[in-house]
């Protein structure tokens, strides 16, 4: 009982000392705390005050949407938002990796890099969908090389030189690795 009357006591004044360097370290940023003081409100010209204000949290709160494909949500969430979107349920491979992300929280970086390898994956899965149906990637069009031409052509030329630079002196360096062996 003692032990745990000392470890509050000890929380609470360190509480205390965080919050106290935290008014220490913020009094210096411009515009910190401006709508503590209600005289002092910033919203004023465009906000009128009628005095009711706390009643907005009680708002009455949407319906659910209709859930009639898979939605992923974070798992810091007990359930789904009342409004959501998802132009394209998760699917094949990439839907695959995307259900492994969210397993974890949205804190983790293992949670973002995941997505982010869904996502190319997903790209490489909309090529092959594209060779399938029989479409050709155009990729002149598809990565807007046909407006950079157009409309910023020295850029344009710029990159491309700097891109076949970078790729001939790969090729060169390798070639001269193979050559060692």
């Amino acid at each position: 009982m003692q032990n745990e009357l000392e470890n509050t006591i000890a929380e609470f004044q360190d509480r205390i000392i965080a919050d106290r360097n935290l008014d220490t370290r913020t009094k210096d940023i411009p515009g910190w705390g401006m709508d503590a003081d209600p005289e002092n409100d910033p919203t004023y010209p465009m906000k009128h005050w009628n005095g009711a204000d706390h009643e907005r949290l009680n708002y009455e709160k949407a319906p659910q949407q209709p859930i009639d494909m898979e939605v992923l949500h974070s798992v810091e969430r007990p359930g789904i938002t009342r409004v959501f979107g998802n132009s394209t349920p998760p699917s094949g491979l990439s839907g695959a990796v995307r259900r492994y992300a969210y397993q974890f929280s949205e804190a983790t970086a293992t949670h973002w890099m995941t997505l982010i390898l869904a996502d190319r994956i997903n790209v490489i899965e909309g090529k092959l969908s594209d060779l399938t149906h029989g479409i050709l990637p155009n990729p002149w069009i598809e990565r807007g090389w046909r407006a950079e031409w157009k409309h910023n052509r020295p850029a344009f030329i710029s990159k491309a030189a700097t891109t076949a630079l970078l790729i001939t002196a790969g090729l060169l360096l390798l070639k001269k690795k193979n050559k060692r062996k």
